[in-house]
């Protein structure tokens, strides 16, 4: 398939995980790529598994907490593909932190991330993206909807970036212009693999019960959803959650 062919995608959080698997997923379909990730050598390792003949990828290193940094990276983004056709906002980073553990340098770090990292990307693509076809994506979560224990604070970030994107999709409705919520359920990345994800002296049998159906998802699989829901395919779809969580809501 060549859904995005001749199509400018800006996409975040690019050096592992969710966003390496999507900036290939897209380039693979046509698309020219501008990955943006805090991690040089993550990105370089992205464009290396690029295979020949498909689309390019451009990386540029950012940190999305850093305002200035995200305005300089989507003012390179415009300059170096021509314009921008697609936001996707995959960068984010997670804390299970029981709430009496949980600082403010935590709620901080969590919200500037996921939450302004978020906002900011969004604000300043707008500002390129075209009026009719142009599409924003952006990477909750089920724990937006879900809750679990010691994720308090990330599941608040979550929340908040399913909330901003259905307004900012009844905001840019007269543009055209579709904004759609991801939420992936748990997914094998090395964010979710870290050992500091679920400290020693917690109680961590919640989460074995409460495995998904499908069980774990990887990152291909939820690449395939955002690859979707900017195509061509999706072009009916604006302001409506896509919860790939393996069933674990049911």
């Amino acid at each position: 398939m060549n859904r995005f062919e001749d199509t400018a995608v800006l996409l975040t959080g690019a050096a592992s995980g969710i966003g390496r698997a999507a900036a290939l997923r897209l380039a693979s379909e046509g698309a020219a790529v501008f990955a943006v990730d805090r991690s040089g050598d993550g990105l370089r390792g992205t464009a290396g598994l690029l295979p020949p003949g498909t689309g390019r990828i451009h990386t540029h290193v950012a940190d999305v907490s850093d305002e200035g940094a995200v305005v300089a990276a989507v003012s390179r983004a415009a300059e170096t593909m021509g314009g921008i056709d697609v936001l996707v906002n995959v960068a984010g980073v997670h804390r299970t932190t029981p709430i009496d553990r949980l600082t403010v340098d935590d709620l901080r770090f969590l919200f500037s991330v996921n939450v302004v990292g978020t906002a900011v990307f969004c604000r300043e693509a707008l500002r390129h993206l075209p009026d009719g076809t142009g599409v924003i994506v952006n990477v909750a979560s089920s724990s937006a909807t879900h809750g679990n224990p010691f994720t308090s604070a990330y599941s608040a970030t979550k929340g908040a970036v399913l909330a901003f994107s259905l307004s900012l999709a009844s905001e840019m409705s007269h543009r055209r212009i579709r904004v759609v919520p991801v939420s992936p359920g748990t997914v094998a990345t090395p964010l979710t693999s870290r050992s500091d994800m679920l400290p020693a002296d917690l109680d961590t049998s919640y989460y074995r019960r409460i495995r998904a159906p499908f069980g774990t998802a990887d990152p291909q699989q939820i690449a395939g959803v955002i690859a979707f829901a900017a195509s061509p395919d999706a072009g009916y779809l604006t302001g409506a959650e896509i919860r790939a969580d393996g069933g674990s809501h049911i």
